[in-house]
């Protein structure tokens, strides 16, 4: 029950892209659930990066990269590639 709420969350707040900051409450908070989907640590990057939090995004998606690489390392990557672009935007 709680993972539906936060997802119907997280599907308000993308669609608000002035409330960044409630998606990115919601993710951590279905970060926390016992057993939650990889692709949340994903969604968080992506989200960080979008609020102009480059260096802590670019981490994120390097993180999210090595969970990856077990299972598709060219999706790793592409992730990785995003990390890299992120810290670009800091010049």
């Amino acid at each position: 029950v709680v993972a539906r709420i936060l997802n119907n969350v997280r599907a308000w707040a993308a669609t608000r892209p002035e409330r960044t900051d409630v998606g990115l409450w919601a993710l951590d908070l279905a970060l926390l659930l016992p057993s939650h989907p990889a692709r949340l640590r994903y969604e968080r990057a992506q989200l960080l990066v979008q609020r102009g939090e480059f260096t802590t995004g670019a981490a994120e998606l390097e993180t999210y990269a090595e969970v990856v690489a077990a299972v598709d390392p060219a999706a790793a990557d592409r992730i990785r590639g995003e990390a890299l672009a992120a810290r670009a935007l800091l010049n």
